[in-house]
């Protein structure tokens, strides 16, 4: 009886360690202590890109000298490439092509590939005090197709589209739903393109070291890739009816178990009688 007790008290014990290592390695940042603050090294833009569809409005304290940079959006965003919305309009902007250039009314063809949005501004504000045009310029710069993709064991893989610039990978990560339980946490993978050049990032949701990562806001075309676990793997290994075999034998087994239960109370009430 009492090594009966002993070896309950270890199958108790095991389940609980199990249970507390289960949820530590399910938890995002689990090494932050609470109450705890982080400086954010990344950059949330990586710089322009090709087919980027960018939003350009200057303004002025005289806006009839503006209105010949801002009435042409419509007509160049045609003669880059028209692009739909969802409602089957056209979406007004200015697309970037593949050499990295945009037409701009009166100034005309810029270089913007790898420029930030405030340098870009800066560029227009300056080339139409230069030339004449303005002489108080005040141009704002907007990203008008912000977009990331994430795959893999998350609950509503595919694409994202963001209005405005700034995405965290726990924002991308809530929009589609969050990981499932088998999503691996320790290593999601972010595919960048940017300037020509590919990179493959790795991060790990559980450790407080994300805030310094240059992945931790996502940039234009990121691809999030959130790996499944060893757990997942392997079940996605075996014949897909071995789980359906094993709940029958252990449905089987249980009902063995109950009738021979019921068998030997029966057996002892007769005796006892």
């Amino acid at each position: 009886m009492k090594i009966n007790k002993t070896i309950l008290l270890l199958a108790v014990v095991s389940v609980l360690v199990s249970s507390c290592r289960h949820t530590e390695e399910i938890a995002y940042i689990n090494d932050a202590q609470r109450d705890s603050a982080f400086a954010l090294k990344g950059q949330f833009s990586g710089g322009i890109q090709a087919n980027d569809l960018l939003s350009i409005y200057v303004e002025s304290e005289t806006p009839e000298a503006t209105i010949q940079f801002n009435q042409e959006t419509n007509k160049i965003a045609m003669m880059n490439g028209t692009v739909m919305n969802p409602g089957n309009s056209v979406v007004s902007g200015y697309l970037v092509n593949h050499d990295g250039d945009i037409i701009f009314p009166v100034l005309g063809k810029l270089h913007v590939l790898g420029l930030t949005h405030n340098e870009l501004a800066a560029m227009i504000e300056k080339r139409l005090i230069t030339d004449g045009h303005i002489s108080d310029p005040v141009v704002t710069v907007k990203l008008m197709n912000f977009k990331v993709s994430v795959l893999g064991d998350v609950t509503r893989p595919g694409q994202l589209v963001v209005s405005g610039e700034r995405l965290t990978i726990f924002e991308a990560l809530s929009m589609v739903g969050d990981l499932t339980i088998y999503g691996q946490r320790h290593n999601v993978t972010v595919i960048r393109e940017e300037n020509g050049m590919r990179t493959i990032g790795e991060i790990d949701l559980s450790s407080k070291d994300i805030f310094d990562s240059p992945y931790y806001y996502l940039h234009q075309n990121d691809v999030v890739y959130v790996e499944p676990n060893i757990r997942r793997k392997q079940l996605a290994e075996r014949d897909p009816m071995t789980m359906t075999y094993i709940s029958s034998a252990i449905s089987v087994l249980s009902m063995i178990s109950s009738a021979f239960y019921y068998y030997i109370l029966s057996r002892y009430y007769l005796n006892r009688n």
